[in-house]
């Protein structure tokens, strides 16, 4: 055969080689690059699944912590009828068939029911979270703590709006950034370990995964992808649980609170009859009626109202979230603790319906 023939036979099995392994080439470029493009979409997917768990979550505790305030000032009210009763019990320890309370004083619901109108009064512009941050806490605790002064030397209880909410998690931040503390970014972490805006209920896991991308290269992209599913995976099966531990004790707490106002309208109507009996120059001399001369059924309420309020009070206590001291791991979700408040809480109901 001649050379220019063979040359040329050599050149198309040559070039008939080169585009094979050029075709073959494109088809793999493809491949990594729909790789890449489908672990981009499903980490997307991951984190919008993630925001929605963590919007649902922050919801249902931001209820309960606005619940936990509304109660907690409705205090007033109860501190106000009982102080207008003369010869009052004491009520250090309340018991009432199995249902042993904590000892708390007539002062203490007060001062908590001025801490609580205040922080309930700086809601109404507060960032998606806050009030979660309470019940987190525990509003009790977040409500006496407004009782104290902000770092202006200012009482919060003499603020409001913002300004009374910016100064009570200044104040858990241990003052002010001027003073040496941390200001109302570490009071948020303290008082708010329970919520999300701010990656603060998961601790440093959220920054991993929350609008995080994945690389240009086609195995570390899915490799990222399947990493950061399993974070996100985790951290969802998480907020499911406190968001369902949140909507239950929710629930326990307003049917509790429910029968306490009934009670304490029926206590309010008690004290007005019994200041309607009393004669107009009685009534001038002294605004208070005595506890003795109540009938059984009325000191019952009275005592009931009581116990509500202690109920109540307890419940609100409870601290529905632990920060953890890593960061790196989830806070801890006190179930144990919340689901025995429901049963002590649903006994008491039951007992005093019951009666």
């Amino acid at each position: 055969m001649p050379l220019p023939f063979i040359i040329g036979a050599i050149a198309a099995v040559a070039g008939a080689g080169g585009i094979g392994a050029g075709i073959h080439g494109g088809i793999k470029m493809k491949e990594a690059s729909d790789t890449v493009k489908a672990a981009q979409r499903r980490n997307e997917q991951n984190v919008a699944h993630l925001e929605t768990s963590n919007s649902e979550t922050m919801e249902a505790m931001d209820t309960l912590g606005k619940h936990e305030m509304e109660i907690i000032s409705s205090f007033q009210r109860f501190s106000v009828a009982f102080e207008q009763i003369k010869n009052a019990p004491s009520f250090a320890e309340i018991n009432k068939d199995n249902v042993t309370l904590s000892v708390f004083t007539p002062k203490e619901v007060k001062d908590a029911a001025v801490g609580a109108s205040v922080l309930l009064g700086g809601l109404g512009g507060a960032a998606l979270g806050t009030a979660g941050g309470f019940a987190a806490a525990g509003g009790t605790t977040a409500a006496v703590m407004a009782l104290g002064t902000a770092s202006t030397g200012t009482a919060i209880s003499a603020l409001s709006g913002a300004a009374a909410t910016n100064a009570t998690l200044a104040a858990l931040g241990g003052g002010s950034l001027a003073a040496g503390g941390g200001g109302v970014a570490l009071g948020t972490a303290v008082l708010g370990g329970a919520t999300l805006g701010v990656g603060l209920l998961i601790g440093g896991i959220i920054f991993s995964v929350a609008g995080s991308s994945v690389s240009s290269k086609a195995d570390k992209a899915w490799n990222q992808m399947l990493e950061n599913e399993t974070k996100i995976n985790s951290i969802c099966d998480y907020l499911e649980r406190l968001k369902s531990i949140a909507e239950k004790f929710d629930s326990a707490l307003c049917k509790v609170n429910d029968v306490y106002l009934n009670y304490l309208s029926a206590l309010e109507n008690t004290i007005e009859e019994q200041r309607k009996k009393k004669s107009l120059l009685a009534r001038l001399f002294s605004k208070k009626v005595d506890f003795n001369k109540f009938s059984d059924e009325q000191k019952r309420t009275t005592e009931n109202t009581a116990l509500l309020v202690g109920l109540l009070y307890d419940m609100c206590k409870v601290q529905l979230v632990e920060k953890s001291e890593n960061e790196s791991e989830l806070n801890t979700i006190n179930e144990d603790v919340a689901n025995q408040q429901i049963e002590k809480s649903e006994l008491a109901v039951k007992q005093l319906i019951a009666a």
